[in-house]
């Protein structure tokens, strides 16, 4: 497990940096955002992959990589809204954004970790097109969770969702690093 921990924050490492970057260029523009836009921004990278896995012409020269990036980094910002709320004004600094940023992260790869005791890194069986589909199947719970106004009668709330698709979107990362499909 020591191995997943590592490769796991070298993941994370590279979607902050995108995301800092991003927030140095437009700030926080995207804390006006409500987590219903936020699921669909997520539900459009989820599509595209599964896309490019099934399609063999690519006409936009951008690969799965990248939208795996964006699909944690879209949904750290849809923790992030759970928590503060949506705005009307961008409100965060890139340090404060950060902290945040890296507060949704630790909570999350503690559950990534809890989980692969658990399951015995399983996820390392797998393909990454049964990853790009466990992210799409959670992605419509959550639409559906969204559309009955966040309640739920037996099942996880939407913030465990979100969990959920980062860390398949980071093991998705490391087997594509790994040269895995």
């Amino acid at each position: 497990m020591r191995d997943t921990s590592k490769q796991y924050d070298a993941v994370i490492n590279t979607c902050q940096s995108l995301f800092i970057k991003k927030m140095k260029d437009y700030g926080s523009a995207w804390r006006i955002l409500r987590l219903p836009s936020l699921t669909d921004q997520i539900f459009i990278k989820a599509q595209r992959i599964r896309s490019l896995q099934q399609n063999a012409v690519r006409k936009v020269d951008e690969g799965e990589v990248s939208e795996f990036i964006g699909i944690i980094n879209y949904c750290i910002m849809a923790l992030i809204q759970l928590d503060k709320g949506i705005v009307e004004q961008p409100d965060l600094s890139t340090e404060e954004a950060t902290a945040l940023y890296e507060e949704k992260v630790a909570i999350t790869k503690k559950l990534m970790e809890d989980k692969n005791h658990d399951y015995g890194e399983a996820w390392r069986d797998m393909r990454v097109s049964s990853l790009t589909d466990l992210i799409l199947q959670k992605l419509l719970r959550v639409k559906q969770i969204e559309d009955n106004a966040g309640k739920t009668i037996v099942s996880e709330g939407i913030d465990a969702n979100y969990q959920d698709m980062i860390n398949y979107a980071v093991f998705a990362l490391i087997h594509i690093e790994a040269g895995r499909s």
